[in-house]
């Protein structure tokens, strides 16, 4: 081989190593330019044109750190004597950088991570190969992690706030569930639910409305042998005399009109639990023999079905009539009333607990501010004193009710309870900002004075309702009460509306 084919032959293998070369760099994912001595551009390839917009010419024109690293993601300066990429070409050394930005052509901030390597001949420094990548994806993930991260956080913090709460609550309701307190006559109730849960004898509960006749039947439920199988409650009071049977009962498809599908009854649901019959009272005189015979044979047929069932349910009932007087008379069957009263357990009214009152507000505060998610409230030692002097008419439903709206309506961490509330003859409106008015001692009422007190309160009641009972703004839901039971105390009380 001559000496010229010799040197062909080299130049060939030369441009063929330089195209590889370039190839090589062109077809990388990664950005990659690099820079001589000065810091000018001397090669940039694809995937950095196609990153940053700039070209190699663009480099030459000015130096690459004017030209695309001049300021820091917060927008402030970057001097060209702290940057890494040139650090390089003063120490030799490798500089890499994950959290920095990179400025495109068109003014954009892309955020990289890049290693600047210095180019060394010999002992000479002459240039820097900087390879970069776009971390836009990754910041993006890492700031929705950050802020999956502070959701967590946050649910965490709400979560062992509800815990604390449900740990008081806990403490609050440590035997009997909801009921709260240990004022002696709530005491002498629970001695009386402690004796007879564990028993399977039927249970008459009497009380005012609003004193918690349901929580009472609840606690014996839970305290007896039958408390993993369901406590069914059925409301007396709300039952259309026609539809007496089936709701009780049951009935199968097309056993009278509307039937289109079986239905399964109170009873049949009860069975191996207790069935809670609330307002007992209220059952239609004809009716109550049938609820009888199921008491007394522990069976029953659905109507239009000829098959007899088993029914072993244990009978809680409630109620705020005085059902012996009922039965004298004649309103109440004296076989079911002793069917049902085999252990007779009354609920005391609020105003014979008067010990209760505060921590019944406090739970409730404490509950209207889990729901709502606003701040604890503060219940002052005055507005204590005044919600033990209140009498109290609705009983604990009406307390729940009036906490209720005292936490809709206040703001910041102090309860504002309604001034009108307290203007009876029982307690004197408390002007807070003058805390040396005294509140008068609680005046007692015989049962005459009473019952007119209970009739004036309930004619305001309607009169601000424009006489509407039930619905919405209605006088039940003004005095906390329901429909039905207001209705009764109507009929009690003798008031009707007053003629046009």
């Amino acid at each position: 081989m001559s000496q010229s084919e010799s040197i062909d032959l080299y130049n060939d293998e030369s441009e063929r190593f330089l195209l590889e070369h370039d190839l090589i760099l062109e077809s990388a994912g990664e950005g990659i330019y690099g820079i001589d001595a000065q810091g000018r551009g001397r090669f940039v390839n694809k995937s950095a044109k196609d990153l940053l917009g700039w070209d190699v010419d663009d480099f030459r024109k000015t130096n690459s750190h004017d030209a695309h690293h001049h300021t820091k993601a917060d927008g402030s300066p970057y001097p060209k004597e702290e940057c890494p990429i040139y650090a390089a070409l003063r120490d030799g050394k490798v500089h890499r950088c994950d959290n920095e930005v990179f400025w495109s052509k068109d003014g954009k901030a892309v955020p990289v991570e890049y290693t600047s390597t210095p180019i060394i001949k010999g002992d000479e420094i002459i240039g820097a190969v900087v390879v970069f990548r776009d971390i836009t994806e990754r910041k993006q993930t890492a700031q929705r992690l950050e802020k999956a991260f502070e959701d967590i956080q946050k649910l965490h913090i709400a979560l062992k706030k509800e815990r604390d709460y449900l740990r008081e609550e806990v403490e609050h309701t440590v035997k009997f569930g909801d009921i709260i307190g240990e004022s002696p006559a709530l005491k002498q109730m629970l001695v009386q639910i402690e004796a007879v849960a564990s028993t399977p004898a039927n249970v008459l509960i009497y009380g005012e409305s609003g004193t918690g006749k349901e929580l009472t039947a609840r606690a014996i439920h839970n305290r007896s042998d039958r408390s993993k199988s369901p406590l069914i409650k059925v409301n007396c009071a709300s039952i259309p005399k026609e539809l007496f049977e089936s709701e009780f009962f049951g009935h199968v498809r097309g056993s009278f009109t509307g039937a289109h599908r079986d239905r399964v009854g109170r009873f049949e649901l009860a069975h191996g639990g207790t069935l809670f019959l609330d307002e007992i009272g209220e059952i239609p005189l004809d009716l109550q023999s049938k609820l009888l015979r199921v008491l007394q044979e522990s069976e029953f047929e659905r109507i239009g079905d000829e098959k007899t069932r088993k029914a072993d349910a244990r009978i809680i009932a409630a109620t705020n009539r005085d059902l012996q007087s009922e039965v004298e008379k004649g309103n109440f069957r004296e076989d079911l009333f002793y069917r049902l009263s085999v252990f007779p357990i009354e609920v005391p009214p609020l105003r014979n607990r008067r010990e209760d009152i505060v921590p019944l507000a406090l739970h409730f505060m404490n509950k209207q501010c889990a729901n709502m998610g606003k701040c604890d409230y503060k219940l002052t030692r005055e507005q204590g004193r005044l919600l033990e002097n209140y009498s109290w008419p609705g009983n604990i439903r009406e307390l729940e009710h009036v906490i209720a709206r005292a936490a809709i309506l206040s703001k910041g961490k102090k309860l504002l309870l309604d001034p009108n509330l307290f203007s009876s003859e029982e307690s004197i409106v408390h002007d807070e900002t003058h805390s040396s008015k005294k509140l008068k001692k609680s005046k007692f009422l015989t049962a005459d004075e009473f019952k007119q007190k209970e009739k004036q309160n309930i004619i305001a009641a309607l009169a601000e309702s424009n006489w509407r009972v039930a619905g919405k703004d209605g006088a039940a839901e003004l005095l906390g009460l329901k429909p039905t039971t207001l209705a009764h105390q109507m009929k009690k009380l003798n008031i009707r509306k007053p003629a046009l």
